[in-house]
């Protein structure tokens, strides 16, 4: 356990998969987590429960990135409870395996609300209070793309891979943009991961049918993203930004 500081990770998603397991990781390298979470209060209170069982500090609040009132109430929240270190942009939805000759403009639009426009105004918020430009103390910026943004996703959801597309070149340009002003901006493309994201698709078991197409020959763990993350967010990776470290098993 690290000594813990008033370093604040704010990780959207946190309540299940890979950001519950980022939340309690980023706990145990001493950072003071807030727990955003989009409906599943009682999943994000054991998140936080675990962390402070190990004293640890979090909280967790309630949103939806999908809309910008949500997000500035947690940044709002978050500043209550210590100095911004670090932002974990995991908050993402896949829709149910279709074709784009198939899919609905609501569909396509909620995904890139959730998925690219909430990824870049958390961040936008994020920068706000971490920047030296605007009197912060620096900061990481973490966003997650997905291996889906090299393969397209074809027959199953090009527009969530379209959706993680935008996520590495906002990771490229925003990292360029802060990297003057103390902030350090990466993006993780996770490959294959056995999490419930496949099952809010309509396919619980997808990981593990394809499991066979990773030269791995195995599905990740949400712990195995999650060691990647927190190396992110340490000073370990003090010279890494508008970088992204694909985690994907060779994928």
């Amino acid at each position: 356990m690290h000594s813990l500081t008033d370093r604040v990770v704010i990780v959207t998603g946190g309540s299940r998969g890979i950001g519950r397991a980022t939340a309690i990781a980023a706990a145990g390298r001493g950072f003071r987590v807030v727990v955003g979470y989009a409906s599943n209060a009682a999943a994000a209170g054991e998140v936080v429960a675990k962390i402070e069982a190990s004293n640890g500090k979090a909280i967790a609040v309630k949103c939806d990135v999908g809309s910008e009132d949500d997000i500035i109430a947690l940044f709002k929240a978050a500043d209550a409870f210590g100095t911004l270190g670090a932002l974990v942009n995991n908050a993402g939805i896949v829709g149910p395996t279709s074709r784009v000759d198939e899919m609905s403009a609501e569909r396509i639009q909620r995904m890139m609300a959730v998925n690219v426009t909430g990824s870049i105004l958390c961040a936008r918020e994020a920068v706000k209070r971490m920047s030296t430009r605007h009197g912060g103390n620096g900061g990481v910026i973490i966003n997650l793309s997905s291996v889906a943004a090299k393969l397209g996703s074809p027959n199953t959801y090009v527009d969530y891979a379209a959706s993680k597309g935008a996520i590495d070149s906002f990771t490229v340009g925003l990292g360029h943009e802060v990297a003057g002003e103390g902030i350090r901006v990466a993006a993780i493309r996770p490959g294959l991961i056995d999490t419930e994201i496949h099952a809010s698709g309509g396919e619980p078991d997808r990981a593990h049918r394809l499991s066979h197409m990773v030269p791995m020959k195995r599905v990740g763990t949400a712990d195995e993203i999650a060691n990647a993350i927190v190396w992110l967010l340490s000073d370990e990776a003090s010279y890494v930004t508008s970088a992204i470290l694909d985690v994907s098993g060779g994928r």
